[in-house]
């Protein structure tokens, strides 16, 4: 099997370079098929190497001059930034050099470079972000979170589409149950988007459709694919990381309240660390821009380590289970 090489844009997001490198080191360690092609200033990319050990085959440098800043207008950054870490990342995507590529960078740049540089696959409409989110029993797609705030019926079908693949291919979910996310389970619910395309959604081959579902039945795993446009799944995701992170903080400060707390805590520690891991959204990577010629990871600004290896083993899954060609042979049903 031939490694699946990875462009990774090590001067984007808060914790640049240090958690991104160290991300990569901790991917290649953990697995031997996968190399990392580190985009960033070479000085400060190398400094970061020198702290770890790893197989120097599995890792290169490539140096790049210019950084997008997060608050840059995203097409003029692209077009005037071309040294830039991203910049070079999507061209190595673009040109195969790379078989993905992961950023934690300014998204409105990941989103237009992916449109303008990568490029779309034929028929696929508007490229959706999607990410997986935690359940209660496991993980929901949520697709689309922050691509296309102003979607149309036809792309809901593409994005349930897309998404039935994904899940089916990368999590393992066969026949995953499609949920069109709305303001309340009821057929006739809805604005224009919502009711327009759930009639579409009950006509369309090769997806299990359950219907609509509202946002607080996501956690409790009412779907395994959460449909909706951009602005309703970037609400939702935000708001999933803002609640997560409270629990969390609550739950520790609980725990080291009190001596009996902390014997009980003692008592429990190792599910109750399975269980906040599993609730930790950096446990599943970032958000894959589905439809695509090559793979695009976007992780959050704030990716530590952890996010980005996970990240990096996304591309190398969805290599392996050439998810492209999958996406066009589904996006050709019903057409």
């Amino acid at each position: 099997m031939s490694k699946t090489i990875v462009a990774l844009d090590c001067m984007g997001g808060d914790n640049a370079p240090e958690e991104i490198v160290k991300g990569a080191v901790l991917a290649v360690n953990e697995n031997k098929n996968i190399v990392v092609k580190l985009v960033g200033m070479e000085d400060a990319v190398k400094k970061e190497l020198s702290k770890y050990e790893y197989d120097k085959e599995l890792i290169e440098v490539v140096n790049a001059t210019q950084i997008i800043e997060t608050g840059e207008p995203p097409v003029a950054a692209i077009r005037q930034k071309t040294d830039s870490s991203l910049v070079k990342c999507l061209y190595m995507v673009k040109r195969g050099e790379a078989d993905a590529m992961v950023s934690a960078g300014s998204t409105g740049a990941n989103l237009v470079g992916g449109h303008v540089i990568i490029g779309r696959l034929k028929g696929v409409e508007r490229p959706p972000l999607a990410p997986l989110i935690p359940t209660k029993d496991g993980v929901a797609l949520l697709i689309d979170c922050g691509a296309n705030v102003d979607s149309r019926p036809s792309h809901l079908i593409q994005f349930a589409k897309m998404g039935t693949v994904y899940m089916e291919n990368i999590v393992g979910i066969q026949n995953p149950r499609v949920g069109l996310v709305n303001i309340g389970t009821e057929e006739e619910k809805g604005n224009a988007l919502t009711k327009e395309t759930y009639q579409l959604l009950k006509q369309t081959k090769g997806i299990h459709f359950v219907g609509n579902i509202e946002a607080r039945d996501i956690p409790e795993g009412a779907a395994d694919i959460a449909v909706c446009d951009a602005f309703v799944g970037n609400v939702i995701l935000k708001t999933y990381e803002g609640v997560g992170a409270v629990l969390l903080s609550k739950i520790k400060g609980s725990i080291m309240n009190g001596f009996k707390n902390k014997i009980g805590a003692m008592l429990i520690k190792k599910d109750l660390k399975a269980t906040m891991k599993s609730f930790n959204i950096e446990e599943y990577g970032g958000a894959p821009l589905l439809g695509l010629k090559g793979l695009l990871v976007k992780t959050h600004g704030n990716s530590k380590a952890i996010e980005i290896k996970n990240s990096i083993f996304q591309c190398a899954t969805f290599k392996e289970m050439d998810l492209n060609n999958k996406f066009k042979e589904k996006l050709e049903l019903n057409n």
